[in-house]
């Protein structure tokens, strides 16, 4: 049976009876009415102590949870434009490298991929995303030339992170050029890169959607290299520690450092982690002393 909708001043009234407090009442109701009860729920879940009854546990305060949703917005926007860094470099470096070694349309060719289903799904993916584009590059392409598919520079522009992901994660594994792509990314081996990409676009999907990251398990599963050409974590993450975001986030920035050295990521998010020194970082997987870790000093 669906639950009744309940008004703002009874879903106040629902949180002051399970003793969560407010420092401010009318500002809790312009919040509420700005970003739903539902969506906060994934940010106090943390401050019950009785999860079963939904009790707060002592001197726990709305704002707080308006404050772990602002640190989770802002740690989201900096993850992106962090991976919108991934998706480009990668990008440019599959069109460079395949294009020199198989031609401008590569992405046709069978012979370079190693699962023949995969590739036609692909395939069909790129042609409904090119048949549905509205870029003027791509309508300028068919006024040109109507009977041939755009060369892989511009088809690539238009293809969303993951297809592009799994257009890498498909290539054959002795491709020389699939080695090269993940050694410009500082990885000795393939396979890692693949894991990564495949995790990276579910977590730039969530952010996509506005969805939380704080407190996030991390669902998709992914390698973890043994060692690597520039030290990453002093450890090897184990599987119940990549359900947390520390470990990829680690990535990422690794992943950025070879992208651009100059990059100013680490730094806007050790500023973020100062401005909201109650994130409880513990929750995201952050070890006691991440400061030391290699990739964080």
């Amino acid at each position: 049976m669906a639950k009744l909708s309940k008004s703002i001043s009874e879903q106040i009234t629902i949180l002051q009876d399970r003793d969560l407090q407010f420092r401010n009442i009318s500002n809790a109701s312009h919040i509420l009415n700005n970003i739903s009860y539902y969506r906060l729920k994934g940010y106090w879940w943390e401050l019950q102590d009785d999860k079963e009854n939904h009790h707060f546990a002592h001197n726990s305060y709305f704002e707080d949870v308006i404050d772990l949703y602002n640190f989770d917005r802002d740690f989201r926007m900096i993850l992106f434009n962090a991976i919108e860094r991934i998706e480009i470099s990668l990008r440019t470096k599959m069109i460079y490298h395949l294009s020199l070694g198989y031609g401008a349309h590569w992405y046709f060719n069978p012979s370079i991929f190693q699962d023949p289903k995969r590739h036609m799904a692909s395939l069909e993916k790129i042609n409904t995303d090119i048949i549905n584009s509205r870029e003027e590059f791509i309508i300028k392409h068919f006024e040109n030339h109507p009977n041939e598919m755009p060369e892989s520079w511009k088809a690539l522009e238009i293809l969303t992170f993951g297809t592009i992901s799994k257009l890498y994660s498909n290539l054959k594994h002795q491709l020389p050029e699939k080695n090269k792509i993940s050694s410009e990314f500082g990885l000795n081996n393939q396979k890692y890169l693949v894991s990564w990409l495949l995790t990276i676009t579910v977590l730039r999907n969530i952010i996509a959607h506005h969805s939380r990251l704080w407190n996030r398990v991390i669902i998709n599963k992914y390698d973890w290299p043994t060692s690597s050409p520039k030290p990453i974590l002093s450890y090897c993450p184990n599987n119940y520690q990549r359900r947390k975001i520390f470990p990829i986030l680690s990535a990422i920035i690794y992943m950025n450092n070879e992208i651009n050295p100059g990059h100013h990521i680490k730094k806007e998010l050790v500023e973020l982690f100062a401005k909201f020194p109650n994130s409880q970082l513990s929750k995201m997987g952050f070890p006691r002393n991440w400061q030391s870790e290699p990739i964080w000093k």
